[in-house]
């Protein structure tokens, strides 16, 4: 070892200044972490003290968005800050999902996702993301009824009657469904397999651009959600065939479930659950949860859930993640099986 000479009388270990300034250097970086961490602690502990984006991957004023937006009013009241809904259509969803992935992960954005979170993985090739790994579930706020409609001056008048003039014209009845890929195209593909009809299928981005098309008579049904049905049904523009629920609507008691018309064990709702970016702070996570079932059991909320024909839920993070592993096995195999593209 090499040593420095002090008065040529005392020497020391070049070594030893070296250890000194590496440990020095060790307390700083340690301290300036600790700083940083207890500044991160502190944010979370202040959350949130600004506006939470609620990114929904659909239209403005489809199912998706009345039930983001309900859930908005009440969480703001609830977390005492502005919760924002913002519409980022296209893509099949995947530009909502980018735009959350490329959003800073600290709490303040969440995607309001449908069933397209379980089928994008088969339908569409070279995915910039992996689902399962990118997003967090949080809880399933709301289950969304489906509702099979057609243009008022369609022939049948029933949906017994539907199905025998689709027989008797296979592949010149259209039926649009919000969007390819989604719950109600899936709940399309089950409903011909079952009944044995072939329908011409029209995919729109949502459930409000279906329903605008068929008050205009641009198509001659649709397979969308309950909420979104409601505007040309009340308009006089469309008649509901039947729900695609397992049980009748508290909205629509006369109309009749598919179960019921001939094809029991018939049960395809929509639903809309709350995910956030991997990687968001995980104490963050349990406090949206809660504010969730919190704003699920507003008797305001309800009214107008119960008024659009949606369903509030709300449950654990747990019970959702087991909820959605069943459900991704039974949508991959109906895609497989009926052959579902998009594009």
């Amino acid at each position: 070892m090499k040593y420095k000479m002090e008065n040529d009388h005392h020497a020391r270990p070049v070594a030893h200044e070296s250890l000194q300034s590496n440990l020095r250097r060790t307390v700083m970086l340690s301290g300036l972490a600790g700083l940083l961490s207890s500044r991160f602690s502190f944010a979370q502990e202040k959350w949130p003290n600004r506006a939470i984006h609620l990114v929904v991957p659909f239209s403005a004023g489809g199912a998706a968005d009345t039930s983001a937006r309900a859930f908005a009013v009440q969480l703001t009241e609830i977390l005492g800050q502005n919760v924002v809904v913002e519409n980022r259509t296209g893509g099949n969803a995947v530009v909502a999902a980018s735009a959350v992935l490329q959003a800073p992960r600290d709490g303040y954005t969440f995607i309001w996702d449908a069933a397209n979170c379980l089928t994008n993985p088969l339908l569409i090739k070279d995915l910039a993301f992996n689902y399962q790994t990118s997003f967090t579930p949080i809880t399933l706020p709301v289950r969304a009824p489906q509702v099979i409609a057609v243009r008022q001056d369609f022939p049948a008048k029933n949906i017994h009657e539907f199905f025998e003039y689709v027989k008797a014209h296979p592949g010149k009845v259209s039926c649009g469904t919000p969007p390819s890929g989604g719950m109600a195209h899936l709940a399309l593909a089950l409903l011909q397999e079952r009944a044995n009809i072939q329908l011409i299928h029209t995919p729109y981005r949502g459930g409000a651009d279906a329903a605008r098309d068929i008050m205009g008579g641009q198509i001659d049904s649709i397979l969308i959600t309950a909420s979104s049905a409601r505007g040309p049904y009340r308009a006089g523009k469309a008649r509901l065939l039947a729900v695609t629920s397992a049980t009748r609507s508290s909205v629509y008691p006369d109309v009749p479930t598919l179960a019921e018309s001939g094809l029991p064990g018939y049960d395809m709702d929509d639903w809309f659950g709350l995910f956030a970016a991997t990687g968001t702070p995980e104490a963050i996570l349990p406090r949206m949860q809660e504010a969730i079932v919190r704003a699920a059991g507003s008797p305001v909320l309800i009214s107008s859930m119960e008024q659009a024909g949606q369903v509030p839920v709300a449950n654990s993070t747990k019970d959702f993640t087991m909820w959605l592993n069943q459900q991704r096995e039974l949508l991959q195999k109906l895609i497989r099986t009926a052959k579902i593209t998009v594009g």
